[in-house]
């Protein structure tokens, strides 16, 4: 729920005056929580630890992300590392948190940062928070030895520096030099002027082609039932049992449940798709030909 600037200020003096948990204490809380499931154990431990959580939503406020939403995000990640927190590993919890407030904090700064999703593999994530502070770094060094560098050069130092491949800095620092735009805005400033999302081509199925495939897939269906019904009782079941089924049924199996060898199962289901064939390759050219 989101809060007002004065309810804000008033959640905020509250969790500054929350007490501050010893190690005891602390684990005493987190048994009562994990063990019992005691909500005035885990909302104890939650409440004492709040204060971690803004400090550390505070740091992402350079990403343009409002407080009050940055609190509340802390405060699910805070939550969500009083729920998995094992108190036998003997970790404190404010440093196992830490983590998982982190973690909360840059997937939401990520998840709000854009329309189109920023990153999501390590190195990606990696690069969206440190590439700024690491150009400014390396750009820095430079001045000071009286280099120059380029685009390329910069960005090739960048992944060295990150650790990561040289495309994604590419791709990350065009991701985040842009902004979005929408589909909807006009190409030009004329009021006519046509729409960005005009010049998409649509990769859908058209209309055309779906009344020809579903057209294909009715004669396909019709041509494997006049072929199934060439069939013998016991081909039929063998054929579905081993080919229709989710899990097809093995030789063995069916040899067993027939009173019959797997060789001769073989040879029936063999017999069955030669019929089959033969019943399909009759009923169009082009099954024959797709068959042969």
């Amino acid at each position: 729920m989101a809060l007002d600037g004065v309810e804000m200020r008033r959640f905020s003096r509250t969790v500054m005056r929350a007490e501050l948990l010893d190690a005891e204490t602390e684990r005493r809380l987190a048994y009562a929580w994990r063990d019992q499931r005691d909500e005035a154990a885990l909302h104890r431990l939650i409440t004492a630890y709040m204060r971690l959580a803004i400090s550390m939503a505070s740091k992402f406020r350079s990403y343009g992300a409002p407080m009050n939403d940055l609190i509340q995000e802390a405060g699910l990640g805070l939550m969500k590392a009083a729920e998995k927190f094992d108190p036998d590993r003997g970790v404190r919890f404010s440093t196992y948190a830490v983590w998982w407030i982190k973690a909360s904090m840059q997937e939401y700064v990520m998840r709000n940062w854009s329309m189109v999703r920023t990153g999501s593999t390590s190195s990606q994530k990696s690069l969206f928070f440190n590439l700024r502070r690491v150009q400014a770094q390396l750009q820095r060094e430079a001045q000071d030895l009286g280099e120059e560098l380029d685009g390329h050069q910069l960005r090739e130092r960048i992944a060295q520096t990150i650790g990561v491949p040289l495309a994604d800095v590419e791709m990350m620092t065009g991701r985040l030099s842009g902004s979005d735009l929408s589909l909807n805005a006009q190409q030009s400033g004329d009021e006519d002027g046509r729409e960005w999302i005009e010049t998409l081509e649509d990769d859908g199925v058209q209309a055309a082609e779906a009344v020809e495939e579903r057209h294909d897939c009715a004669a396909l269906r019709n041509w494997l039932k006049a072929a199934m019904d060439t069939l013998s009782a016991r081909e039929r079941y063998v054929v579905a049992e081993r080919k229709l089924r989710d899990e097809p049924r093995t030789l063995e199996s069916l040899g067993d449940e027939l009173g019959l060898s797997k060789e001769r199962i073989r040879q029936i289901e063999a017999a069955a798709f030669g019929k089959m064939r033969r019943a399909l390759e009759s009923q169009s050219r082009e099954v024959y030909q797709l068959l042969a």
